[in-house]
């Protein structure tokens, strides 16, 4: 049997019926609809193109939930920026694994940082838009995820 490759894919770069169908599974996840045919009408889908994407189509949350990711934050040197960022992790409910950083330079570390998203209460992209967000955070990027 030969191994299947995955892609990570943009939203916009999907056809309108693999979005159609993250829509209806996400209807059907969630206990809105309780049927295939009620969830396809809704989203105006035909069944056969439901069947054709369902099991090959996923958001990138459920491809990393439970798993651990990695990720690699540029952070100004400057007292408590490392410990606000760790605690914003904390508020998402992430498990820390490992951290690393490297020395000072030019007033900016590089964290590398590896969480368990198991128990995370946000989406990873919205944790990641949380530690952007914050002053002393120059650059976010996931580097890697796995189990």
């Amino acid at each position: 049997m030969t191994r299947k490759k995955f892609y990570l894919v943009r939203e916009d770069m999907l056809t309108e019926a693999m979005q159609k169908t993250l829509e209806a599974k996400a209807l059907l996840e969630s206990g809105k609809k309780r049927k295939i045919n009620e969830a396809v009408h809704q989203v105006g889908l035909s069944r056969s193109a439901f069947y054709k994407y369902k099991d090959g189509v996923f958001p990138f949350h459920t491809m990393t939930k439970e798993k651990i990711i990695t990720l690699s934050i540029n952070l100004e040197d400057r007292s408590g920026s490392l410990s606000a960022m760790l605690a914003t992790v904390a508020e998402a409910e992430a498990n820390v694994l490992t951290i690393n950083q490297t020395i000072p330079l030019q007033g900016r570390a590089n964290i590398t940082l590896s969480i368990d998203t198991a128990t995370m209460s946000l989406e990873i992209d919205e944790l990641v838009e949380k530690i952007e967000s914050m002053e002393a955070v120059e650059k976010v990027e996931l580097v890697g995820s796995g189990s």
